[in-house]
């Protein structure tokens, strides 16, 4: 498979990954008690997005293989094309 598709694949896969990671963990100014004047309540207090990030590209990393070993697959490929 052409490298370009390969990073097209992980690209999306990690942008999915990262939106289904950003929501855990963070906790909202109103919950933590630390209102900041002119911010909205919701906003998160530490998003940690580093973390987040790195936590996406591994799963990023391990669906994109999965993925790419369920195409290659000899015995999935005759499954699928019964």
């Amino acid at each position: 498979m052409p490298i370009g598709s390969i990073v097209a694949v992980f690209l999306v896969v990690w942008w999915l990954s990262f939106v289904a990671v950003l929501p855990i963990g963070t906790r909202s100014q109103h919950e933590a008690g630390e209102l900041v004047a002119g911010t909205e309540p919701g906003a998160p207090v530490a998003p940690a997005l580093i973390r987040k990030m790195i936590i996406a590209t591994g799963v990023a990393i391990i669906l994109t293989l999965l993925l790419f070993w369920g195409l290659s697959n000899e015995t999935l490929y005759r499954y699928w094309n019964r």
